[in-house]
């Protein structure tokens, strides 16, 4: 009996200490690059691409940092030139998403700006507690500031489209048009969850198990949509390296908690900003919506 005590003992102890390291909130990570790129809004440090990612894009591409707060950085690709036209990605991918609409696009007419959000890719990793809806928009907000964009073209998905025209709406007037990829931006007015993925994994310590530790959210993109074929082993790593590699992968699962399960969640206030601003708007739109998302609503 006493040896029965004390192995669950050393048992309570050892799930006590794996539940602290799991959930620690991460620090911040800061991309640091080599040179400088020069646009027409002035100066910009440049970020050399490892070869893994250079490979996967042209050589007429820019890629760049715009610091958006002491030691935040979002990394931003970008190429061709003309109109501006504003890509913004979702979870837990990158900038890269738009790599294959680029190719498609008249870069002679076009000016393609793909950032990519905080936490993800090669911009700065945070504390998991600093991923908040509100500090995604300003700091997304403040890289069009930065870049001197006047007007502009929206392209979205996932949260790229709560994020991106939440940025927009902080600076209402120069979106010219937009396209809607697989996103929203209504608050819930009732408690509910997108998904049951999304319920299980608001559980302390259970989303850490399931999203960071034993079931890695990259690995499972093939399987998330339509295609699975189109998210080779290459392309996972190219999204899961950066974030994986940088020793703070909190932001996937973060991300996943920003969802608003009902009208008093911590994102909801914000959603209810972007949506009074977007019924607003009078501008041409399309929508293109994937019907093999597992996340329709």
């Amino acid at each position: 009996m006493k040896r029965a005590i004390i192995i669950l003992a050393i048992v309570a102890v050892a799930l006590t200490i794996l539940a602290v390291v799991i959930t620690r909130d991460g620090e911040l990570v800061t991309p640091y690059g080599s040179g400088t790129v020069t646009l027409h809004a002035g100066k910009f440090e440049a970020f050399p691409l490892p070869n893994y990612a250079a490979s996967q894009i042209t050589h007429d591409y820019k890629s760049y940092l715009v610091e958006v707060a002491p030691g935040i950085k979002i990394h931003v690709l970008e190429v061709g030139q003309g109109f501006p036209v504003y890509l913004q990605h979702g979870n837990p991918t990158s900038g890269f998403l738009y790599r294959k609409v680029a190719a498609k696009l008249p870069t002679d007419r076009l000016r393609l700006i793909m950032p990519t959000l905080v936490g993800l890719g090669f911009s700065s990793k945070i504390p998991a507690s600093e991923h908040t809806l509100d500090n995604h928009m300003r700091w997304i907000n403040s890289v069009l500031k930065q870049l001197k964009l006047r007007e502009l073209v929206y392209v979205g998905q996932d949260w790229g489209g709560p994020i991106g025209i939440g940025a927009l709406a902080l600076s209402p007037g120069i979106l010219k048009g937009a396209v809607l990829l697989n996103t929203g931006f209504g608050a819930p007015t009732e408690k509910r969850d997108i998904s049951s993925i999304h319920s299980t994994v608001k559980t302390p310590v259970l989303g850490e198990l399931i999203i960071e530790t034993f079931g890695q959210l990259f690995p499972r993109l093939p399987r998330l949509q339509g295609n699975p074929s189109s998210i080779p082993e290459e392309i996972i790593n190219l999204y899961s390296r950066p974030v994986l590699g940088s020793g703070n992968g909190k932001a996937p699962l973060a991300m996943m908690r920003m969802v608003p399960d009902g009208p008093n969640h911590q994102s909801a206030q914000r959603m209810r900003f972007t949506h009074q601003y977007v019924v607003g708007l009078e501008i041409p739109a399309e929508i293109v919506w994937g019907m093999k998302d597992p996340n329709p609503r």
